[in-house]
């Protein structure tokens, strides 16, 4: 069916949920969990939420901190009375940043009898999970999976912006703040989201009176050596790089730009969240590059100031985006089951109808914005943000 008609067909199932709502599975004890796995309650009186993402692997800055944000909403809302009087039991399955596991992930999940899913972390797993949920017709709402296919159904829905949506406004943002003129770009066409960004900002520079002065690209293949675009991009006078890539290719390509005498500005999106973690990185190459991000740890609202504490005395680091962004995913789940009026006697399909439409129906405060909504389709709307990196450490811009 076409995503258009998601709300309509929500409300319809609605009103026929009443007579069909059968009691969920039965308490599986969850198998293969990772260590910080919450556990916040057990028996039929408990809503059961599965997560997914890379705890392991290449990508794992990522998901270890969805996992902790996810983890830390957990335990409050466990602490606060749960959910509708329920509390919350939680199991955080390692995919690796593979598809084939993510799935199998999945469907660990689904065996140890999930209601509700938070994931996956990255785009190709999330893509690779919601063809799966959308069949189940089991809800996902992925905090972090960004590319256009991961609301492909009318079952899934995200907290991030897409990748799409990250071009624009990055093309906006450096217009609107005359950040510069003259742009080069260097981005992976081997990877949906990287190449996802690129074409949309491409597209929206020209609107933003940007000229595209060099446009790179890199593969998978390939991914290591970036003279020759960085070369391109100093011989077209680039005032600003632009980076829609990940923290550990931004790394290389900082070090090498340093190594062949090439000052210029650095532009990222949400990718380049945990460059400061990388290992052997000098994190002076980092000052002042700036990245489009929904969440800033220095904020001073009270809501920030409260996570980042409480966050830092559970896991003894500060958090960073993908952190705040699986802590939203939460709470959005929270405000949307109680707005539906759901019970943990409700099986998953069941759970899944009444959460389409009140996904399109709340409006919560969190750290990745104010007065964050949900369309029909899935899509968050709030206002962009960007951070600069400034003595180590992400500020607000």
């Amino acid at each position: 069916m076409k995503k258009s008609m998601k709300k309509l067909l929500s409300l319809g199932m609605a009103v026929a949920m009443a007579a069909s709502l059968t009691a969920c599975g039965g308490n599986a004890s969850p198998s293969g969990t990772t260590a910080a796995e919450t556990k916040a309650a057990s028996g039929e009186g408990s809503f059961k939420i599965g997560g997914i993402g890379p705890v392991t692997g290449g990508a794992a800055i990522y998901g270890q901190a969805v996992m902790n944000g996810i983890d830390l909403a957990v335990s409050e809302i466990n602490a606060n009375g749960g959910i509708n009087g329920a509390q919350i039991e939680y199991n955080f399955q390692d995919d690796e940043h593979d598809t084939e596991k993510a799935v199998n992930a999945y469907n660990t999940l689904k065996d140890w009898g999930m209601q509700m899913l938070v994931g996956a972390v990255t785009s190709a797993p999330t893509i690779a999970v919601g063809a799966e949920s959308s069949n189940d017709n089991m809800f996902q709402l992925t905090p972090s999976g960004s590319a256009a296919d991961c609301t492909k159904f009318e079952n899934q829905f995200r907290v991030c912006f897409s990748d799409p949506n990250q071009g624009v406004a990055s093309a906006q943002y450096i217009g609107e703040n005359k950040l510069a003129t003259k742009v080069a770009v260097i981005y992976d066409s081997s990877d949906v989201y990287s190449a996802g960004i690129h074409d949309k900002f491409v597209s929206e520079a020209a609107n933003q009176g940007l000229e595209i002065v060099s446009d790179e690209a890199f593969t998978a293949d390939n991914n290591t050596n970036f003279s020759v675009q960085l070369q391109k991009a100093q011989d077209s006078g680039a005032e600003l790089v632009f980076l829609p890539i990940y923290y550990s290719q931004a790394a290389l390509i900082l070090a090498q730009a340093d190594q062949m005498g090439f000052e210029t500005q650095f532009f990222g999106c949400d990718g380049l969240d945990g460059l400061l973690t990388v290992e052997n990185f000098d994190i002076a190459l980092a000052e002042n590059v700036m990245l489009l991000t929904p969440f800033a740890a220095d904020a001073e609202d009270e809501l920030t100031k409260n996570f980042v504490e409480a966050y830092k005395a559970k896991h003894n680091e500060i958090p960073n985006q993908f952190a705040a962004d699986g802590y939203d995913a939460v709470y959005a789940v929270k405000a949307a089951a109680e707005k539906a009026g759901i019970t943990p006697d409700m099986d998953a399909s069941a759970i899944c109808e009444a959460l389409k439409t009140a996904m399109t129906e709340i409006t919560i405060n969190g750290l990745t914005g104010e007065n964050m909504k949900w369309t029909a389709d899935g899509e968050p709307e709030k206002a962009p943000k960007a951070v600069k990196i400034v003595n180590g450490a992400y500020t607000a811009m």
